[in-house]
């Protein structure tokens, strides 16, 4: 079996039936996905920023992580359950779609960013330039994901 018959096999099932038959479904999820994307970058801005200089110059970024982890995980899981059915439901557009292959590459890249390297070493006692590349770094792995997503629409 192909990659391309396992997509087209994923848009077949009566969950990807179910959404793109419905006149309402795909967008309700869709507003859903978008909410758990403004809590996660909400979450990760807030770490970033501080690593710039930026707000809240009571806290260390280390503290930041740790209280917006909670917000940024229920983030990333509202974006998976609302990412899988909204696939499902375009999974053959998906398939041959320049965006979509983007945003998993650079899903890929930025979680494993994120809780690899930026949380781990956010609470260290960095150099300014230091601090400033590890916010710059996640800043533009995040937004590539959400720009391909959105572009995902559009292509």
């Amino acid at each position: 079996m192909t990659l391309f018959e396992v997509f087209d096999w994923l848009e077949q099932t009566p969950i990807g039936t179910l959404i793109r038959d419905s006149s309402w479904l795909f967008p309700a999820i869709e507003s859903v996905h978008l909410l758990g994307l403004a809590l996660l970058g909400g979450a990760v801005l807030m770490v970033d920023l501080r690593l710039l200089g930026f707000g809240l110059p009571g806290k260390t970024a280390g503290e930041l992580v740790d209280q917006t982890r909670p917000w940024m995980l229920g983030a990333i899981a509202t974006l998976i359950a609302t990412g899988i059915p909204l696939f499902l439901s375009e999974a053959v557009k998906c398939y041959f779609s320049d965006a979509f292959w983007l945003k998993m590459g650079a899903l890929v890249v930025a979680l494993g960013f994120t809780f690899g390297v930026r949380d781990r070493i956010a609470g260290r006692a960095l150099v300014i330039w230091q601090q400033r590349a590890l916010a710059s770094a996640s800043i533009a792995v995040w937004l590539t994901v959400a720009a391909a997503g959105r572009w995902i629409g559009f292509s």
